[in-house]
Parts: structure tokens; C-alpha cells; sequence
């Protein structure tokens, strides 16, 4: 759907085609049927807003002792990322990310700190052929139900040295906090 928007953004659809697109995607039970919804478009821009910039199949990210290294709003998901850092903090956020692929491999060659997979439940990540040395990985997902559709499959693979590994769905605002406290506090005025 993200990749139908930009397109119409960028003027290559029309606002009436844009809703037939949105309403075949919405109701589309395998990737094949969104395959064909997106396949006369061009690849979706790198950046938003920047036009001729083509999605990226391969990134990498480097860092030794710098700032905090984020992904977080609008950013288009590559089909590969290389982690090559050190002690930096680390946080992907996949919630409003434009997800163009499948599957995310990435390869982490991370020392210290901590690596931050922020996920919707919509996203699996496959924790197997990562290889922790003194590190612990905390993996929370929200409860789903079980005919929710796939939409990205992260896989981890390679060394996370020193540090932890973080898979958790957003934090919740102070309002959505406040709904879900326990009903033995409001009967305690």
C-alpha cells in the first residue's frame, strides 16, 4: 500500500486508480496478487521525495564509538543490511517503514551496546544464524492472531559481541498505557 501511495505522490496514478490498487491490496490473500498490483511501476524512490533514487538491494552501515545509529520513521527496507559496527547503539524501526520486500537478511558484525529491532506484528524475525558471545537477546512480540498476514521476514545472521539484542513491539503512549492498567485501580478512589 506504501508503494502504491508513492507512486500516486509522485503522479503516476491516478487518485480513482490509486483506490481500486488500495482496495485489490487490501483484500489480496497471497504476495503474488500485490506483486501484479505494483509490477508496471518503477522501484520505489530511497528517500521520499527524491526523485531517480532507486531502492537500494544492499546497504551498509558502518560505525566505530560514533552517536546512535537509527532507522525510524519513513525508510525504505533494503533487501540486504550490513551491520559493521562498533559500540554504537543500533535501532531499526519498522513500523512505519516502506516495506518492498519479503525477506530482510542482515548480516551484523556488531561489537557493544545494543541493537534494537522495533517490529508490528506483521513482522517475524528469525533470530537462528545469529551467533551471540557474551551478549542475551530479548525477543517480545505482540500477541497476534494467527490469520494476520506476513508482510517482512527478518533474518539475523552473523556476531553480536558484547551487548544485547532487542526485538520489541512500539512502546505504547501514556494514553494507551493508561487504558490498559489493571481494573483494581480504578475501583480504589
Amino acid at each position: 500500500m506504501d508503494v502504491l501511495r508513492i507512486a500516486a505522490g509522485d503522479g503516476l496514478l491516478g487518485a480513482e486508480e490509486l483506490d481500486e490498487r488500495l482496495e485489490a491490496a487490501l483484500s489480496a490473500r497471497l504476495l503474488s496478487e500485490l506483486a501484479t498490483l505494483t509490477a508496471d511501476l518503477p522501484p520505489v524512490s530511497a528517500t521520499v521525495g527524491a526523485p531517480g533514487a532507486q531502492v537500494k538491494d544492499m546497504v551498509r552501515i558502518e560505525g566505530v564509538h560514533s552517536g546512535a545509529i537509527e532507522r525510524t520513521g519513513r525508510w525504505v527496507v533494503p533487501r540486504r543490511l550490513e551491520l559493521a559496527v562498533t559500540y554504537c547503539e543500533v535501532t531499526l524501526d519498522f513500523t512505519d517503514a516502506v516495506i518492498t520486500h519479503d525477506t530482510l537478511r542482515i548480516d551484523v558484525g556488531m561489537t557493544g551496546k545494543t541493537l534494537t529491532l522495533v517490529t508490528r506484528p506483521d513482522i517475524v524475525v528469525d533470530t537462528d544464524g545469529l551467533q551471540l558471545v557474551h551478549s542475551r537477546l530479548t525477543y517480545r512480540q505482540t500477541p497476534t492472531s494467527p490469520d494476520t498476514p506476513l508482510t517482512l521476514r527478518v533474518e539475523l545472521a552473523g556476531q553480536k559481541a558484547h551487548g544485547r539484542v532487542v526485538v520489541r513491539p512500539p512502546r505504547r503512549t501514556f494514553g494507551q498505557w493508561l487504558l490498559r492498567r489493571p481494573t483494581s485501580l480504578s475501583t480504589d478512589a
